[in-house]
């Protein structure tokens, strides 16, 4: 049988990080697997030259995109800091429309879906990108339906996976469409995952945050509510902690965090659960119990208003 030939699209400034996650990821599974289809991973870049990526090592590829013809397996875009450059590209974007046409599969690793988006590949599809970038996605290009939540999406042959390393997590699914959960599940372990996420699972804002607050107070409470989230969180409690009146607190935490004390308690205690959920075996009930929710329901209720799947999800 064929290799399966899964082309890797650079250019100047790409993410070293959005390339090297899939082609490791890749060669790992040829290596552990002895697949009967083993992947033969391409990089190709316009002009066929190196690629300077974003933090300044140089890549070499090793086919030039506009040489580079199918049929292919798959054909993934990376990201980068110049990616509106490159989805500005008229040619650029005319040969990953081509090369698209000959894949069975078609994906982007974080802002490469802009690309994409420039070659209407994602069209009435959803689709996502890094957290950061979403808006512009969306504005740009309104006939795609853009969810900066999940760290990939599959619609259709078309997948977009979200930051960088988010490029583990899709390529693993991948790797397990191809060749099986429990190749896909020792490649994880080897590269030192401890999780295959879903695909469904948020970007998780915990990791994402905006800067601690400039406010010496806002932040102190801050700190304290990350660091007990099984204690007492009412308002009357942070305020008493603060010694100042439950309005003035609340209207502290709108002027600097753009919610009230307890909406700001609320989402910490899901993403301190959250992260309980991906890195721990503890019972539903345990997590619950340490991150201050009363029961294993009200931590679902909460969960899935927040981030719009179960947690048993």
């Amino acid at each position: 049988m064929r290799d399966r030939l899964m082309a890797v699209v650079g250019y100047d400034s790409a993410e070293l990080l959005d390339i090297a996650c899939v082609t490791t990821t890749l060669a790992m599974a040829n290596r552990l697997g002895n697949p009967t289809r083993p992947y033969r991973v391409l990089l190709a870049a316009p002009g066929g030259g190196p690629i300077v990526c974003g933090s300044g090592l140089t890549l070499h590829s090793q086919q030039t995109l506009e040489r580079l013809v199918g049929p292919l397996d798959t054909l993934i875009v990376s990201g980068g800091v110049s990616f509106e450059q490159a989805a500005d590209d008229p040619r650029m974007v005319a040969h990953v429309r081509r090369l698209a046409g000959e894949s069975r599969r078609v994906a982007s690793v974080c802002t490469g879906a802009a690309v994409l988006a420039a070659a209407g590949l994602l069209d009435s599809r959803r689709a996502t990108t890094h957290w950061r970038f979403a808006s512009r996605l969306a504005a740009r290009h309104p006939a795609v339906t853009v969810d900066s939540r999940p760290i990939y999406i599959r619609d259709g042959n078309v997948s977009t996976a979200a930051g960088i390393t988010s490029a583990l997590d899709l390529t693993l699914a991948f790797i397990e469409e191809d060749h099986g959960a429990e190749l896909a599940r020792q490649v994880a372990r080897d590269l030192v995952i401890y999780l295959q996420r879903p695909g469904n699972q948020a970007q998780m804002s915990l990791f994402t945050a905006a800067p601690p607050p400039r406010d010496d107070l806002v932040r102190q409470l801050v700190d304290h509510i990350a660091g007990h989230p099984d204690g007492d969180l009412s308002t009357s409690a942070l305020a008493a902690r603060a010694g100042v009146t439950r309005r003035h607190l609340s209207r502290l935490f709108v002027q600097h965090l753009g919610l009230t004390a307890g909406q700001y308690v609320r989402r910490a205690r899901v993403e301190a659960a959250a992260h309980l959920l991906v890195s721990t075996r503890l019972p539903m009930a345990g997590i619950g119990a340490r991150c201050g929710f009363g029961s294993a329901e009200s931590l679902r209720q909460a969960f899935t208003g927040h981030y719009g799947i179960p947690p048993s999800r």
